[in-house]
């Protein structure tokens, strides 16, 4: 932060009645002027501004150095336009209030606005340039409006003046743009190159406005993007709530193994049915050859007590195919035997 005393110095002529810059040449300097005492006395609290203005007989002193806006507002409330541009003597008077500073630590500067004719030579504003440049005063203009006829003393006025690179000449061309906004990306206020005799970056705002001159606006801005944050921020905590965890990720990834298990309790379980099945199938051997003698009846009957003890096993369906093949072959075995008691008997 840079602890300066800037003088500020309006061109108020007739020729800033000119509407080419929106909405006039000195309307536009005075929202300048507005948004340049907030940038300087906002870059260091200990920072003072001044305002000259340099048309009519006379060029004068509206505000001395103060960081008070309410007394820049009051100074320039009964400023008009007026008579012809004193270029080079709003400057030597500026110099004078910069030299009767109070705090003599401050650095000195001048930015001049230049929005008419300058009506002094090219020599006399070299010397003019060379004598701020040796009692250590920086000079910034910003040249508007008559940008041809004023452009080569201006330059050779800053050349003079400029040391270390701490004076610059801002030519601003006509057009729909904002004289505030093309100051505010100047070197002037540290937006371009060079340090412009403020903090670099000082003269950036929120949104892109300047709360003294318009604090509703950025007020209404800034309330909109913290209600926006907290928007964005209740949805991250929505979606981090409604997110699968580390613990889940890990459980359906152990799925697949739980699946094996109970595909092996499956073989585990058809293993007991068969078992099951096989003793159903001794008991009714075994009760089949109690009663060989009953025939035929008999057998019609032990399949049907089978089939009825293999229907009230938990977990057995009688029309399950091994259940079927297994009767068969049990019916088949049956056979055989009957068939080889019969031989043996024969054969006594």
């Amino acid at each position: 932060m840079v602890l300066e005393a800037t003088v500020l110095v309006i061109d108020n002529s007739e020729w800033s009645r000119n509407g080419d810059y929106m909405p006039t040449r000195y309307q536009a300097q005075i929202d300048s002027v507005r948004y340049l005492f907030g940038v300087k006395t906002k870059d260091n609290p200990e920072n003072t501004v001044g305002i000259i203005a340099n048309a009519g007989e006379t060029p004068q002193v509206l505000v001395s150095l103060t960081a008070d806006q309410g007394v820049m507002l009051n100074g320039m409330h009964g400023l008009t336009i007026r008579g012809n541009s004193r270029f080079d003597i709003g400057i030597q008077i500026a110099q004078l209030v910069l030299k009767h500073r109070a705090n003599k630590v401050q650095k000195q500067r001048i930015i001049a606005f230049s929005a008419s004719p300058i009506e002094a030579d090219e020599k006399s504003l070299v010397r003019l340039g060379k004598k701020l440049k040796k009692n250590g005063v920086s000079v910034d203009v910003i040249n508007f409006g008559e940008n041809a006829a004023n452009e080569e003393r201006l330059t050779a006025f800053v050349d003079a003046a400029n040391n270390n690179d701490t004076s610059h000449l801002l030519t601003i061309p006509p057009g729909p743009h904002v004289l505030s906004e093309q100051i505010r990306a100047s070197p002037i206020v540290g937006g371009g190159s060079g340090d412009g005799g403020a903090g670099e970056g000082s003269g950036d705002f929120d949104f892109g406005v300047d709360p003294d001159i318009d604090p509703e606006l950025a007020l209404a801005l800034r309330m909109s993007m913290q209600e926006e944050e907290e928007r964005q921020r209740r949805e991250n905590a929505s979606q981090q709530q409604n997110a699968p965890t580390g613990g889940s990720s890990e459980s359906d990834a152990k799925q697949p193994t739980s699946t094996n298990v109970q595909d092996d309790g499956d073989v585990i379980m058809e293993d007991d049915e068969d078992e099951q099945i096989k003793r159903a199938i001794q008991m009714s051997l075994m009760e089949s050859g109690q009663g060989d003698g009953a025939g035929s009846s008999n057998d019609a009957k032990n399949d049907g007590v089978v089939a009825s003890l293999i229907g009230s096993l938990p977990g057995v369906d009688p029309n399950n195919p091994e259940v079927q093949r297994a009767l068969r072959s049990n019916t088949k075995k049956k056979d055989n035997d009957e068939s080889k008691g019969k031989d043996k008997q024969s054969d006594h």
